[in-house]
């Protein structure tokens, strides 16, 4: 069994002149980046989550637009597995489950966006499905909130999420610690 790299939604979309940027988005895929050299140098897979919204009246990742590919900076290679989705949970409805068991996969190294939503939607779901979850909190990014008239800002929403996925869903670790560590 071996661990491999799991990079969630880090679609144009949710960059700069996307229909719903994200706060921290540049610093965070700029981590994912590294996540992803570092894994492709070290030949352990990796697997890009791209979510496409087919509900009506979507608002961004729709599909055959510019804001629903993969940003080009984490562009995936030829080699690598998409999975697309149309739900938070990179698991429901999609075949991430059969691919990650075909490949022997029992831990998941797990990036992307948003925090609120799909990263914890999906780390959630993994340690459900028995994966042990390691959650790169600087390759993760979100956007501001509101909850009964107060806004809540990207950083605290972030920081929420993540303390609620550790310890039980997921080791928090930061990307420099993944790639002395792994």
């Amino acid at each position: 069994m071996s661990g491999a790299l799991l990079i969630i939604d880090m679609q144009n979309d949710y960059f700069s002149g996307g229909n719903m940027e994200l706060s921290g988005i540049d610093i965070a895929a700029e981590n994912a980046k590294k996540l992803l050299l570092f894994y492709r140098k070290t030949a352990k897979p990796v697997y890009h989550i791209q979510h496409f919204s087919i509900h009506e009246g979507a608002a961004f990742f729709v599909p055959n637009t510019i804001g629903v590919e993969i940003n080009a900076l984490l562009n995936p290679l030829e080699s690598e597995k998409i999975i697309k989705k149309h739900f938070p949970n990179s698991f429901r409805e999609t075949n991430l489950m059969e691919e990650l068991q075909s490949a022997n996969i029992n831990h998941l190294t797990i990036c992307g966006a948003m925090s609120h939503f799909c990263v914890d939607a999906t780390t959630r779901a993994a340690f459900d499905l028995g994966f042990r979850c390691t959650l790169v909190t600087d390759a993760c990014a979100t956007r501001d909130l509101t909850f009964e008239g107060t806004k809540i800002p990207a950083d605290f929403v972030h920081g929420a999420f993540m303390a609620a996925l550790s310890p039980v869903y997921a080791r928090l670790k930061k990307t420099e610690e993944i790639m002395i560590e792994e």
